[in-house]
């Protein structure tokens, strides 16, 4: 039966009954307005003055004047710049480890289960503690353990922060996001018909063929979801940034969040910041129509 005949079949509520159904989220509504829709006003009105914090006195209504100088500042044509890189870097390669990893966990082992813990545990550190361990174990140009697995062809001594900034930073986040992308393919990968894998194997079809012309497009509805999904996170890294290259050197990590960071808590710059917030926003609300168009796609068809 359809949703729609449900709903034709269902008896129709009378606007009270409605109101006692509705009653008990309507706490939680207005928590999620104070929290999220309040602040956001407050920031739109911020944006359309040009007042910075070290001038008290200063606020001056200029309306649209700092969306247009935000849009017209080369730092934050950079900061976009960066932001675009450093999130499709992320999750493409964090996809593409995903999937693998995914196919190998497919299949049954002795201590699959271990296995599988031990690659889920990236994503359940904390970003800040996560980004910290990176810098100070991992990147560190004396002791770090990337250097002492890579002495043996030559490597000694790099300080990978410094010279590799913007791909230091990718590899903490795929390190971390990894394990995400992997969890939505390998639940794409045990959906799958078994009858439609056995019958592929019974017509002669190789390993490599049934993944390209079965598994693969089966995928491609969960790959479309954690490449949305991991987007519209991964544009609001600060933790990582924040703790390892400080938008550095130069501005060469600064991405969009940091970069309202620095307009806010070192220029001071309210009006300016503000501004660049409802950007940034309105950038990531348009992300997410599309991911949740995608979501939206995916339950209808399993329907």
């Amino acid at each position: 039966m359809t949703v729609a005949k449900v709903r034709a079949a269902a008896p129709a509520l009378t606007v009270g009954q409605r109101w006692r159904l509705r009653g008990p989220l309507l706490p939680a509504l207005l928590l999620t307005i104070v929290l999220t829709q309040i602040p956001m006003l407050v920031t739109v009105y911020y944006s359309l003055f040009s007042q910075n914090l070290l001038r008290p006195g200063s606020a001056e209504f200029v309306g649209l004047a700092n969306y247009g100088k935000v849009l017209a500042d080369s730092l934050f044509r950079n900061a976009v710049f960066n932001t675009v890189v450093l999130t499709a870097s992320t999750v493409v390669l964090s996809m593409a480890i995903g999937i693998g990893l995914a196919v190998l966990l497919d299949k049954k082992f002795l201590g699959r289960s271990i296995v599988r813990t031990l690659l889920i545990t990236p994503f359940l550190v904390m970003p800040a503690a996560a980004a910290l361990l990176w810098k100070t174990s991992i990147f560190n140009p004396v002791f770090g353990l990337l250097n002492w697995v890579l002495s043996p062809f030559g490597v000694d001594n790099v300080d990978w922060v410094s010279r590799f900034p913007m791909a230091s930073v990718i590899m903490v986040l795929v390190w971390q996001w990894t394990p995400f992308m992997m969890l939505i393919v390998l639940a794409g990968l045990q959906s799958q018909s078994p009858e439609i894998l056995e019958a592929a194997t019974v017509d002669g079809a190789g390993a490599w063929s049934t993944f390209a012309h079965i598994t693969l497009p089966h995928l491609r509805q969960f790959i479309e979801l954690g490449i949305l999904l991991g987007s519209i996170f991964i544009v609001q890294t600060f933790d990582a940034i924040f703790m390892i290259t400080q938008g550095g050197p130069g501005q060469a990590t600064t991405n969009l969040p940091y970069f309202i960071y620095q307009q806010s808590f070192r220029a001071f710059d309210v009006g300016e910041s503000a501004a660049a917030g409802v950007l940034v926003v309105a950038g990531t609300i348009i992300i997410a129509t599309f991911a949740l168009r995608v979501i939206s796609n995916l339950f209808q068809e399993e329907a």
